[in-house]
């Protein structure tokens, strides 16, 4: 019964990570253009620090129509690449135009929505498209489906949801009016600790926030889960009265943490003594009660949440308010880990010891051992390292940063990269380092990969093992080694052991089938008996005849999947100029 419980809601879990990350995965790559638009109206509107009538003209625009369409793309592309993006957009205008409020929420449905009829369509009828055809029926098709999405944003889905987002502001007003919108914070500290920060934060404060802004210049809700004062109350107490690891690491973490904006480096600590959670919440609920009491608000999202970007958000009479709030959090959640390090007893808190603790458990837990899953026997295979988390940034491109400089000072020439989730791809020669949180969700998505499981990005027990295993792996260590994307072919290369052509593609499959189609054509006209084909990245063999021919954003995982093949990079696989030449030269070899 407890293990049938404890799988249901591990479950529940994943999928509430999963659906928070698709949120937070259509806002977080676009939060460029949620701070361009704090910045200016910061600046330029009537209560700015540098009032322009004509410059603040750009406010409006930017909130109803930017920001909306880049959520709707981001979604649509999430879901089918290129053409779910644009159809995505197209659909997400229906409901934009056809409301008075802000869409983020209405962007948020419509841009996958699109991706996933673009995806359908194209799942029936790509592979019964005549040749000739392909560019009029995948051109029409999108802007066709994207005509009939925006009709029905226009009529049906856009008052729907324009009402749902009047009622959720109602609601978030009234809990503001009522005084009890510190309580919040018992909620969002430990759910941002679950590793659903991004999820709380970008999800869902931010499109609100944004809409509040809207009306009053600034809004509180950007400062719920961003305020870095109870997680840095943590590190303190740790700094001053924890021992062992934990203390010696806490002062790095605070620079990572509180300047940084990097929340999780914080995460470990509290799990290492789950009494913290008391703490973190008492900061939080602390800290937003004096933001309420002093009137704090940001101008736009503040990310990544660092005092120094919560600053540059703050309008001049926040200023005070807002840095009060984050001391009280800070102070509040101090005090409270203070006395419960010194009531703990233990001799040193060790917090890589922890960690591999922890790790163990939870692997024993599962019939595993507690340093390997069940594939990680594979690590010969291996010739790329993803960090995998929610966003893809921040903690992950740190634990990527460590880990690459391990593997570079032991001589290992395999690439290290960071990635989001959402953004795998099943590749069975990539090692996937992710949390033990975000395990499941990740081996969704990457089911052939090799995986590691971390409890904490930044000072994992794991990585040293990784480095010693990999260095037994002849393939990936000495100078017989040689960096994946030194092959990638740039123009005209020696073609003599080419006897045919395949254009791989990651996402854009309708491109590749036109730019193969353009190809056919050219090879026909030259008279070149050479077959062209079309395949997914994540298929590719290693085959030394073939001709690769990927958009350049998409080569380095070409040439990963297929080293020994020859590798042609274009910036444009529908128009590109190099194709006469490849003909040209494999006519003459």
């Amino acid at each position: 019964m407890n293990m049938e419980t404890t799988g249901q809601k591990s479950g529940l879990k994943a999928k509430v990570q999963r659906l928070g990350s698709h949120l937070s995965g259509m806002v977080m790559p676009n939060i460029g253009a949620f701070i361009a638009w704090g910045v200016i109206t910061a600046l330029f509107i009537e209560a700015g620090y540098f009032p322009n009538e004509q410059l603040a003209t750009l406010v409006g625009p930017m909130l109803s129509y930017l920001l909306p369409l880049l959520i709707a793309y981001t979604g649509g592309s999430m879901v089918h690449g290129q053409r779910g993006a644009v159809v995505g957009a197209i659909a997400a205008m229906g409901v934009i135009v056809g409301s008075e409020v802000p869409m983020f929420i209405g962007a948020m449905i419509m841009g996958p929505l699109g991706g996933w009829f673009i995806k359908k369509f194209d799942d029936i009828f790509q592979d019964k498209i005549k040749a000739g055809f392909e560019m009029l029926i995948n051109n029409f098709s999108s802007g066709l489906i994207g005509f009939a999405l925006a009709v029905l944003g226009f009529y049906a889905i856009g008052p729907v949801v324009s009402s749902l987002t009047e009622l959720m502001a109602a609601g978030v007003e009234t809990i503001i009016n009522m005084r009890l919108l510190p309580l919040a914070n018992i909620f969002i500290e430990p759910a941002k600790i679950l590793f659903l920060n991004n999820a709380i934060n970008h999800g869902i404060l931010t499109p609100l926030g944004a809409d509040q802004a809207a009306e009053f210049g600034k809004s509180i809700l950007f400062l719920l889960e961003a305020n870095p004062g109870p997680g840095l109350g943590v590190l303190l107490a740790f700094t001053i009265f924890g021992k062992g690891s934990a203390k010696s690491s806490a002062p790095g973490a605070i620079i990572i943490q509180f300047l940084g904006g990097i929340h999780e480096i914080y995460f470990p600590y509290v799990m290492m003594k789950p009494l913290l959670f008391l703490a973190v919440m008492g900061g939080g609920v602390a800290g937003t009660f004096t933001f309420q009491l002093l009137g704090a608000g940001l101008r736009a999202a503040a990310s990544p949440g660092s005092i120094i970007a919560i600053l540059a958000m703050t309008p001049p009479d926040s200023m005070i308010a807002v840095i009060a709030g984050v001391v009280v959090g800070a102070a509040v959640s101090f005090l409270i880990s203070m006395i419960i390090i010194k009531a703990d007893n233990s001799e040193e808190d060790d917090l890589a010891a922890t960690q591999e603790a922890v790790q163990s458990a939870k692997a024993q837990s599962k019939g595993q051992t507690a340093s390997s899953s069940s594939n990680q026997e594979m690590f010969g295979n291996v010739n790329k390292i993803i960090f995998a988390c929610d966003a893809g940034m921040g903690s992950s491109a740190m634990g990527a940063s460590v880990l690459r400089d391990k593997v570079k000072k032991a001589g290992i020439n395999i690439p290290v990269t960071n990635s989001a989730i959402n953004n795998l791809s099943d590749d069975a020669n990539a090692l996937v380092v992710t949390q033990e949180e975000l395990y499941d969700r990740a081996s969704q998505k990457a089911p052939s990969a090799t995986f590691v499981k971390v409890e904490n990005f930044m000072n994992s027990p794991r990585y040293d093992e990784i480095v010693e295993r990999l260095s037994n792996n002849p393939s990936a260590a000495g100078d017989e080694g040689k960096k994946l994307s030194d092959d990638v072919v740039e123009g005209v290369a020696d073609y003599d052991r080419v006897n045919h052509i395949v254009f791989a593609y990651e996402k854009g499959k309708g491109s590749a089938n036109m730019g193969a189609t353009i190809m056919k054509k050219i090879l026909k006209e030259q008279g070149v008996g050479f077959t062209v084909s079309v395949a997914e990245i994540a298929s590719l063999t290693d085959d030394p005849a073939a001709m690769v021919v990927t958009d350049q954003t998409e080569t380095v995982k070409a040439e990963q999947q297929a080293p020994s093949s020859v590798h042609v990079p274009v910036s444009d696989v529908v128009t590109s100029e190099k194709y006469d030449k490849i003909v040209a030269q494999l006519k003459n070899k």
